[in-house]
């Protein structure tokens, strides 16, 4: 496998980009992300479809609309 998974930290585990190929191999939608979890002793996932394209607009327009927010608080530190 010559993809290499990009993990982002949450508060309530950890995000993970599935790779196309996994996703196909197990049947489900590309571009899902994983939510990893450790609970009881176990790390366990839970599949998150793609954002609908309405998201993504959203995400987007939110984006552009507080970008100087988001880059004031990238510079104090996440």
């Amino acid at each position: 496998m010559s993809e290499q998974a990009v993990i982002e930290k949450t508060g309530r585990g950890w995000i993970i980009e599935l790779p196309d190929e996994f996703a196909e191999s197990i049947g489900i939608e590309k571009n899902s992300l994983g939510l990893l979890e450790y609970k009881k002793g176990k790390v366990e996932i839970e599949i998150l479809p793609p954002p609908s394209d309405e998201i993504k607009e959203i995400s987007e327009r939110l984006g552009e609309k507080y970008k100087d927010y988001f880059a004031e608080m990238k510079r104090l530190g996440d």
